[in-house]
């Protein structure tokens, strides 16, 4: 049987998600749930952290990928957080956007040329900048897979994707 848990933040005007467990075709109606009811309450900003979820089909991706049709539809933001396998280096998919590169809460953040992150342990998911550390890049490796990232502006941790620069154009 699939889980998924999905916790809800407010950090000026970002709305954070926090998703825990299997995004798959039982459970990502419940984030197409949660993304909708955002909006709907007039939030447009919206980070989606993932570094929690083990596990990604297609449904999980075809709801991350209507999520950022409907946010830019209404001018809003949507900014993902993906851990990459422990210790990975990566390198951005486009100026503004930052690299995956490690589960927990890393160190550098850095815009366009790749970054080094070190992994500096994980968290239990509730508090401010901590991840839950039970992603392991599978979310990542999905979307790289399906040749989708470079739609998404990807994060290391939530108070990067809070600060971090203004978002690219995507196609």
């Amino acid at each position: 049987m699939t889980a998924i848990e999905v916790d809800e933040d407010e950090y000026g005007s970002w709305t954070v998600l926090r998703v825990r467990g299997e995004l798959d075709l039982v459970t990502s109606p419940r984030i197409r749930r949660s993304v909708h009811d955002a909006v709907a309450g007039g939030r447009h900003d919206l980070v989606v952290d993932l570094s929690g979820v083990r596990f990604c089909d297609s449904s999980g991706v075809g709801v991350l990928i209507a999520a950022r049709r409907l946010l830019r539809s209404c001018g809003g933001r949507l900014r993902l957080i993906l851990p990459g396998p422990a210790g990975s280096t990566g390198s951005s998919a486009g100026t503004g956007s930052t690299a995956s590169t490690g589960v927990g809460a890393s160190t550098g953040n850095t815009g366009a040329g790749g970054s080094t992150g070190s992994a500096a342990g994980a968290g239990d998911g509730g508090g401010f900048g901590e991840t839950a550390g039970l992603g392991d890049g599978h979310v990542d490796r999905v979307l790289s897979a399906l040749g989708v990232r470079r739609l998404f502006d990807v994060y290391e941790d939530v108070p990067g994707a809070l600060t971090g620069p203004p978002d690219r154009i995507a196609p």
